[in-house]
């Protein structure tokens, strides 16, 4: 008591600001670091949930490495990444633009596009899978059939299942995108448009020269999101290939539901855990590339 009394009045408001922010902050510890610690203590063990816990060393990483299905679905995941993220943040880009010259119906337009990413996420993969069901049921393959076109095999193929899935996940974080979109050409001030139309710029020139550059924080975020969520994508692939999780011959499954079946249907919590801290490393990495890249163009 006698030191606080000893405290100046900025001293003592520093303290007060720790004793209330203690409680917080240590939640946030046990609940975000304790799991990751002990998932990479874990990755170094063998354990099925039931019972000892068993100090394999590196083994789980060697097994991980040598295993052609992660190779699999390495691959797939960074096609998720690959394909999904420019696809996603061009098309909200051209709906983002044109939709802000809009004005008739603006924010009813703008609230169609971000209902789909307050939806369940279950829901619209169940939806998606059923627009990809064979005829009669699917509406894809009836709306080719009223052309004489033959039926495609949307889920059930090894080269059309995985762009079937990523179409439904770029549909789903679409709205979301726009918003983001919408409120950084919002941000910009009209006063760069003026100076240009009276210039005389083309609207191509005001585009590259202008809004494109001025929207690269914006643009930066938006391309960290998405690479993560398309990193992490789960609830589309499971949903929409609950009959054969992961798609034909592994076509479709990410890192993320390999983790899942590895420790919920193999009950190998070591393995599952070795898998984990990779997912987690090739986030980290990916997300400080894209952050170095973009912030230093």
């Amino acid at each position: 008591m006698r030191f606080y009394n000893t405290l100046s009045i900025t001293q003592k408001q520093i303290v007060w600001a720790w004793a209330f922010l203690a409680l917080p902050v240590l939640f946030y510890v046990v609940i975000r670091f304790y799991p990751t610690a002990n998932a990479f203590v874990l990755s170094f063990q063998e354990w099925n949930l039931l019972g000892d816990r068993k100090f394999v060393g590196l083994e789980n990483y060697a097994k991980l490495f040598g295993d052609p299905v992660f190779w699999k679905v390495f691959k797939n995941t960074f096609m998720y990444l690959i394909l999904g993220t420019p696809v996603s943040l061009v098309l909200s880009f051209i709906i983002a633009y044109h939709l802000d010259k809009v004005r008739f119906m603006h924010g009813t337009i703008r609230a169609l596009y971000f209902l789909p990413f307050m939806t369940s996420a279950v829901a619209m993969a169940w939806v998606w899978r059923w627009f990809y069901q064979p005829v009669p049921i699917g509406v894809f393959n009836n709306f080719l059939a009223s052309f004489g076109i033959g039926q495609i095999e949307f889920l059930s193929s090894t080269t059309n299942a995985l762009p079937s899935v990523l179409a439904c996940a770029v549909w789903a974080g679409l709205g979301f995108q726009v918003i983001i979109f919408m409120a950084g050409l919002r941000a910009i001030p009209q006063s760069y448009y003026e100076a240009a139309r009276i210039d005389g710029v083309s609207t191509w020139t005001v585009l590259t020269e202008i809004t494109i550059p001025l929207l690269k924080p914006t643009i930066v975020f938006l391309v960290v999101f998405s690479s993560i969520g398309f990193l992490r994508i789960f609830d589309q692939v499971f949903n929409m290939t609950t009959n054969n999780p992961g798609g034909p011959l592994n076509s479709t499954k990410p890192l993320v539901l390999l983790i899942y079946d590895t420790a919920f249907n193999g009950f190998n919590m070591g393995y599952a855990a070795a898998q984990t801290v990779v997912l987690f490393t090739i986030l980290l990495v990916v997300s400080l590339i894209q952050l170095r890249l973009l912030k230093d163009s």
